[in-house]
């Protein structure tokens, strides 16, 4: 994908006939990226995933599971052609009038520690860094920590 389609943007539910496309492109960003079955049970869990597209083409993604008082952001991801260009945190927005809407208290997030471009684009939505995983993630040669984030809705 060079270039978005001229077609407004707006977001439709994650499904599992879409997950083929999800799949190709969480492969493309991330070096331990969710699996198709990843993706598959987390639907079938009922948890909150969400496709922006602009016309058909996908621009990002996120999965999100509702707790008791909070909601816990699982996956964001954004077309490396178009990140920084504002889809990241228009997601962000999305999900937080979601949270507010189930009645959640608390956004909660872990974002690998290597990923500063994720941590600044959180950081500036007003998430605050709240603890650390040590070892949380899979990387390449070991484990990655994780910072846990968290916005007050």
């Amino acid at each position: 994908m060079s270039a978005l389609p001229h077609a407004e943007a707006d977001f439709e539910p994650m499904t599992e006939s879409r997950l083929a496309e999800v799949v190709a492109l969480e492969q493309r960003v991330y070096s331990h990226p969710w699996t198709h079955g990843n993706f598959v049970d987390s639907l079938r869990a009922g948890y909150h995933g969400r496709l922006l597209v602009a016309g058909s083409t996908l621009i990002g993604y996120y999965v999100a599971m509702k707790g008791v008082d909070e909601v816990h952001l699982l996956n964001l991801t954004v077309v490396p052609q178009c990140q920084g260009q504002g889809w990241g945190r228009l997601m962000l927005d999305a999900l937080v009038l979601w949270s507010r809407a189930v009645g959640a208290e608390w956004l909660w997030l872990e974002v690998r520690a290597g990923n500063t471009r994720a941590q600044h684009l959180y950081e500036r939505y007003g998430f605050r860094r709240v603890g650390e995983r040590r070892n949380y993630y899979p990387a390449t040669g070991g484990r990655e920590d994780a910072v846990v984030m968290s916005y007050k809705l």
